[in-house]
């Protein structure tokens, strides 16, 4: 149902503080929410854009005991960095704030203790998972064990990366503490539950019919879980990093971070407003019904947005709830998971500075390639195509083509509009219909499908200048030039307008290339945005090529953290049994120099060794190494054999002896040579 509304609130979902924001983070969330809150300033609605860092929780106790530093420091260091970050990148907050302010502090704990005092928590005594040697109880996310489905050895509490399923840690066999690796035995609590089982009804009514309009992904998750049927969910939990629970009796227990991090957007929006009093009051932006309430998340986040928020709003009173909430799928990085806790991403703070000056790269690929559907796949090599491609190729030549031809022809200056050819009418028709297909894509949240059509309009405009051919036509009709030149200029400015939510800062570069200094959304479209005799500096390029070797650092940088993960991984094979030092005697290892070396015929896996033993006579060992070494690698090697290995013929050649080889942490096989030149012969022992 098509609603009217005054003004918009716009909430991103809060990173946690622990570690830097990186590109499933933007893809997923950040880049969409700037782009619909540009549109709408743009539009000249009234709009509020609150972000935030979630600086509770357990991922940010984890992250402090590994650096051995405080949890304070830890949030203070991140929520710098990220904050940073997206001020850099162009991510439009109104406010960024973060949760262990203050503000937050009491309007969460005002927030909850609204809802204690009117009853509408149940109060429940469980045993839970308690690390004796430690004194603490452990989340569901902080225990390991072995899964009970595929036997796994280190399945987490709530989820086995091996199988996939979904687990509780009662399920967990032999259950311990992931950080310390302590067994853990299952001790009294006693803690706070929000009964969304008493939410079912109405909810049910909200989502299953009232928001059929939302994203397949998002209404499809919410009817499974309420199809399922909900339960109370705990609101507190113990933990000595928190906002205490603000109850009598609820020493050393904090509010569980799910409950305190979206209260973080109404805080913050409070904070905004103390400070900003022309925005009228933070209620107006959270109680009012013709506010429009906007969630921007990652579908991990769904349950929490739709179901378990609205909830709270709904016990505690007076709230408008999400009109909808957009939320994207994961974008995977190269083939393979975005892993924070394997550093393998592309962080926004280290791609500023290795690619400087190159957001709205970053932000039309994340936009381009974003996974409002399905999961998708970010490579290096697809980000360049389409900055050069697409960015530089289209968007960027008809743009250069333009300014420069006007520099060259009239010193600057748009030149009168002439009579108009059929093709000429043709293009600024279809110039003249984007604002009302831009809106109708932007309106519903599909920017994929939005910046598609404004990088066709930019095609357009390519086409046009180069089937015009003003380089040529200025030699038998200068009047028609002008014409062509005025058309190529108002299609350039609407193309900075079309941009604007997408590529801020390019369109900010073409503005002023053209000396446009007024532009709203409503002058999409226009055909007379570049008046006659208007004057324009000397244009720059608006885009430059990817080089292949920026590509060639970035791709590299994932591999060496692919490297160092295998390596931290690897864990030495058990010692075989022990043998007798007379057994060990009976083998026979000697130096062997490596005279030749030449790959099997019709064998992939052999190499044929010719070795100097020292017996004056040449010997061949076969080798299964082909796919770790070339042959001429290994000529004048010294390597080790053994030399009393019965002869064995394979492919037709015999082989006397064995090469020895060290397997490597990633399967790699390594020939094991000497230090020191050591005459072929000489005996290992």
């Amino acid at each position: 149902m098509e609603k009217n509304f005054k003004r918009t609130t716009v909430t991103s979902a809060l990173p946690y503080a622990n570690g830097p924001v990186h590109i499933g983070h933007l893809a997923g969330v950040y880049v969409p929410a700037d782009i619909y809150v540009r549109y709408l300033r743009l539009k000249g609605r009234d709009v509020l854009f609150i972000g935030g860092s979630d600086e509770h929780g357990v991922p940010v106790t984890i992250r402090a005991r590994k650096e051995g530093i405080s949890v304070q420091e830890v949030v203070d260091r991140y929520h710098g960095i990220i904050k940073d970050s997206f001020e850099k990148f162009g991510i439009s907050f109104d406010v960024y704030s973060r949760t262990s302010g203050p503000i937050h502090h009491q309007f969460a704990s005002d927030f909850f203790k609204k809802l204690y005092e009117e009853g509408k928590f149940v109060e429940k005594v469980t045993e839970q998972f308690f690390d004796e040697a430690t004194g603490r109880f452990l989340s569901d996310r902080n225990i390991k064990g072995e899964c009970p489905r595929c036997h796994a050895a280190d399945a987490y509490g709530d989820q086995c990366e091996k199988c996939g399923a979904t687990l509780s840690p009662e399920e967990l066999i032999n259950p311990y503490n992931a950080e310390t690796g302590n067994p853990l035995v299952q001790k009294e609590t006693k803690h706070w539950y929000l009964p969304l089982d008493k939410d079912q009804e109405w909810l049910e009514k909200w989502i299953l019919e009232e928001h059929k309009e939302w994203r397949p992904n998002v209404y499809g998750q919410c009817k499974s879980w309420l199809d399922g049927g909900l339960h109370p969910r705990a609101v507190t939990r113990d933990l000595d990093w928190g906002i205490p629970v603000p109850v009598e009796g609820a020493d050393g227990k904090v509010l569980y971070v799910w409950f305190d991090a979206p209260i973080g957007y109404i805080s913050n929006t409070k904070e905004l407003c103390d400070a900003r009093p022309e925005l009228g009051s933070w209620e107006t932006w959270w109680k009012d019904p013709e506010t429009r309430l906007v969630h921007f998340i990652g579908k991990d986040n769904i349950v929490f947005h739709c179901i378990v928020f609205p909830a709270m709003l709904k016990a505690h009173g007076g709230y408008i709830l999400p009109d909808n909430v957009p939320s994207n799928e994961f974008l995977n990085l190269e083939g393979n998971k975005i892993s924070t806790s394997k550093n393998y991403a592309v962080w926004l703070n280290e791609y500023l500075v290795d690619m400087p000056g190159r957001q709205d790269e970053l932000r039309y690929v994340l936009t381009a390639n974003a996974p409002e559907t399905k999961d998708n796949d970010f490579t290096w090599a697809d980000y360049q195509a389409r900055c050069n491609n697409e960015l530089v190729a289209v968007y960027g030549n008809f743009v250069n083509r333009a300014l420069q031809l006007t520099q060259k022809y009239y010193e600057g200056r748009v030149p009168a509009c002439g009579e108009l050819t059929g093709y000429d009418r043709e293009t600024l028709a279809e110039f003249c219909g984007v604002k009302e297909k831009l809106e109708a894509l932007l309106e519903n949240f599909r920017f994929r499908d939005a910046l598609k059509e404004a990088m066709n309009l930019a095609r357009i405009g390519n086409k046009y200048i180069a089937d015009c051919e003003p380089w040529k036509v200025i030699k038998t009709d200068p009047e028609r030039v002008k014409t062509i030149i005025n058309i190529s200029l108002q299609l350039t400015a609407n193309l900075a307008i079309a941009f604007e939510p997408f590529l801020p800062f390019s369109s900010k570069r073409l503005r002023e290339m053209l000396a446009m200094d007024t532009f709203s959304w409503e002058d999409l479209g226009s055909t007379t945005l570049m008046q006659e005799g208007h004057q324009m500096p000397k244009p720059e390029l608006l885009f430059t090529k990817i080089e292949d070797d920026a590509i060639a650092q970035q791709v590299k940088k994932l591999e060496d953290t692919v490297k160092a993960n295998e390596e931290a991984a690897y864990v030495a094979a058990p010692v075989k049994p022990t043998v007798s030092f007379e057994d060990f005697e009976k083998l026979d290892i000697r130096v062997g120099l490596v005279k030749a070396c030449e790959k099997v015929k019709k064998s992939k896996k052999l190499l044929k060794f010719t070795l100097d033993d020292g017996s004056g006579q040449d010997r061949t060992i076969l080798s299964g190494i082909a796919q770790w070494y070339e042959p001429e690698q290994l000529v004048g090697k010294r390597v080790l054999f053994i030399a009393n290995f019965e002869p064995r013929k394979m492919m037709g050649e015999e082989s006397h002896g064995m090469i020895l080889s060290a397997v490597n942490f990633n399967g790699d096989l390594s020939v094991t040579t000497t230090i020191d030149d050591v005459k072929g012969g000489s005996q290992v022992g």
